[in-house]
């Protein structure tokens, strides 16, 4: 990352550089830049010709939305993610992982965090709490959106709860996930159906730095 001059998301408690994913290197203007939200609004800014994600009226309002999603429903969720993100890493990155998400999380063993039983049962409550708040956003003006600008236009919003379903997809049993998008009256399996066409993207060609 820091080769495509990518600069850390945040600082270490210790003073060292924190570096996340996703990260983008554009070919085209040279750029590398890391956190979403940052990519999204440089996207927006150097391409206007195409869809925008964060439309320039909503601007402030997606920054409240970024804060306001975490707190609802990231803290359960990676209680259930983190630890099986685990079981899908090569031996070695998993050794990493597990021992700095278990300091993060201030436990002895990754798998303690919730295991099948009371603590994972809590942990799913506060997961569908979290949706069901969310669901209260979009349907803040009486109608039953899908998205969170209107029927059928995608925005950064949506993407980010999208982004995290899939995560959750990916990492997590399947009776699990299908327990999910059940939710609410099926609003969850609906909202991740309309992203399958974004899923899959042209190869391309490798960036030479």
């Amino acid at each position: 990352m820091r080769k495509a001059g990518i600069l850390p998301a945040a600082t270490k408690a210790d003073g060292s550089p924190y570096y996340t994913l996703p990260a983008i290197y554009d070919p085209n203007t040279k750029a590398g830049l890391a956190e979403s939200a940052a990519i999204a609004r440089y996207l927006d800014r150097t391409y206007p010709d195409t869809p925008r994600l964060i439309p320039a009226e909503t601007d402030a309002l997606h920054a409240a939305f970024n804060q306001a999603f975490r707190n609802a429903f990231l803290p359960d969720l990676a209680k259930l993610t983190i630890p099986a993100v685990a079981n899908h890493l090569p031996p070695r990155s998993e050794v990493y992982f597990r021992k700095t998400r278990e300091v993060g999380f201030g436990v002895a063993n990754l798998d303690d965090i919730a295991p099948p039983g009371p603590k994972r049962d809590e942990a799913w409550a506060g997961v569908k709490k979290g949706l069901a708040m969310i669901a209260e956003w979009l349907q803040a003006d009486g109608s039953d959106k899908l998205f969170f600008t209107g029927k059928d236009k995608i925005v950064y919003a949506d993407m980010t709860v999208a982004g995290f379903l899939i995560w959750a997809r990916v990492v997590l049993d399947k009776k699990e996930w299908e327990d999910l998008i059940s939710w609410h009256e099926g609003r969850w399996g609906k909202f991740m159906a309309a992203f399958e066409k974004y899923e899959a993207v042209d190869e391309g060609e490798d960036a030479v730095l």
